[in-house]
C-alpha cells in the first residue's frame, strides 16, 4: 500500500529499520508547519481512520512525532477520536489510573530492563494495539524497543526446527507469582487483588478463570497462576500469514517470580532458549523518545519492552482492541 495521505508527512526517527520492505517505525509528522497542534491532529485522525489503522498493520508500528501533544487528556482525545474499544490491562506490571482510556506504563525501577513481550499474550483476550505516549523523555536510556515477532519466529524455525516443532505439538506452561499488595519496587510487582480488581478470593479465583487461569494460594497471602497449554506462534489476520512469535518463554523461564516449561511439564533446553534471546536482540528496534511522542503499535505482530533508565521519565499508555 502506497503512501497516500494530504494530512500526514512521512519523517524519520533515529533506530527506524526497513524490515520485509517496511518501515519501523513509520513516522508521521505534521504536513506543514501551521497544523502542528492537537486539534489538527485530530481531525486528521478522524477523516482518515481506515487508512491509519492500515498503516499500523502494515507497518507494525506507527510514530506520531512532532504534534503539540502535551498532556495525558490530549494523548486521551488522540486514542478516542481513532475509535477503538477499551480493553483493561490484566499481568503483573504496577500500573497507576491516570485519565479515562490513560494509564502510566509499568511503574517498575527503572533500573532494569523489562523483557520483550506481547502486552498480555498469556490470557485468553488480549490487545491489538498499545498506545504509548511520552510526557517526559529520560535524559538517558529508558527506550522501548520493539521486535518483528514474524522475524523471530522465521529465524527459531530456521536453526531448531525440532524444538520449535515439539514445542508447537506439546504448547507452554507458565506459572507466574503474585503478593497480595502492589510491590512497586518490583517491574512484576502487581498484587493480585490490583490483577484482578477484588479482595475476594472466590471471586478472583473466578476471574482468573475466565482469562484461563488457574490459581494456587500461598501461605503468605500470596498466589501462584498457572497458564497452559499456550502456543508458541500465532497466525493473525491481515499480516501476509507471518507466523508470530508469540509467546513470553524468554521472559519467564528459570526466574525467581515464574517459570516456562512444556506444557507436559518437560524441561525446554536451555541453550534453544538463550539463542532466542539473542536472536530477538538482534531483532529489536530502538528509538529515543522526544516529548509528546505517540507510539501506536501492533501488539498481534510485534514485541516491546523498555530499556533500563534515568529518571525523570514519563510515559502513558492505552490498549484498545
Amino acid at each position: 500500500m502506497e503512501f497516500t495521505c494530504k494530512d500526514f508527512k512521512v519523517g524519520k526517527c533515529e533506530g527506524e529499520r526497513l524490515v520485509d520492505g517496511e518501515t519501523m517505525p513509520l513516522v508521521l509528522q505534521p504536513p506543514e508547519g501551521d497544523k502542528n497542534d492537537v486539534e489538527s491532529l485530530l481531525v486528521a485522525l478522524k477523516d482518515n481512520k481506515e487508512w491509519f489503522e492500515q498503516m499500523i498493520i502494515k507497518n507494525s508500528a506507527v510514530l506520531l512525532r512532532g504534534f503539540d501533544v502535551n498532556s495525558a487528556v490530549e494523548f486521551n482525545d488522540i486514542v478516542d477520536v481513532c475509535g477503538w474499544d477499551d480493553i483493561r490491562y490484566v499481568g503483573p506490571a504496577p500500573r497507576t489510573h491516570i485519565y479515562k482510556r490513560v494509564w502510566t506504563a509499568n511503574e517498575g525501577p527503572l533500573s532494569e530492563f523489562i523483557y520483550y513481550h506481547h502486552e498480555m499474550v498469556l490470557i485468553k483476550e488480549f490487545p491489538k494495539k498499545v498506545i504509548l505516549y511520552c510526557e517526559i523523555p529520560p535524559p538517558e536510556g529508558g527506550e522501548t524497543p520493539f521486535v518483528p515477532s514474524f522475524r523471530v519466529a522465521e529465524r527459531a524455525l530456521e536453526e531448531f526446527p525440532v524444538e520449535v516443532g515439539e514445542l508447537e505439538k506439546k504448547g507452554l506452561r507458565y506459572t507466574f507469582t503474585a503478593l497480595s499488595k502492589d510491590d512497586k519496587s518490583s517491574m512484576r510487582g502487581r498484587g493480585w487483588e490490583d490483577a484482578f480488581g477484588t479482595s475476594d478470593r472466590v471471586e478472583a479465583e473466578k476471574r482468573a478463570k475466565a482469562l484461563g487461569m488457574d490459581m494456587e494460594w500461598l501461605p503468605n497471602g500470596g498466589v501462584k497462576t498457572i497458564l497452559g497449554p499456550r502456543s508458541l506462534t500465532r497466525v493473525f489476520n491481515g499480516r501476509k500469514g507471518r507466523r508470530m512469535w508469540f509467546n513470553t518463554m524468554v521472559g519467564m523461564y528459570g526466574k525467581e517470580l515464574s517459570s516456562a516449561t512444556m506444557a507436559d511439564g518437560t524441561e525446554i533446553p536451555e541453550k534453544f532458549v538463550k539463542r532466542c534471546e539473542e536472536i530477538i536482540e538482534e531483532e529489536s528496534i530502538q528509538f529515543k523518545w522526544q516529548k509528546g511522542d505517540v507510539l501506536f503499535l501492533d501488539n498481534y505482530a510485534l514485541l516491546h519492552g523498555r530499556r533500563p533508565g534515568l529518571p525523570p521519565r514519563k510515559v502513558l499508555v492505552a490498549t484498545c482492541k
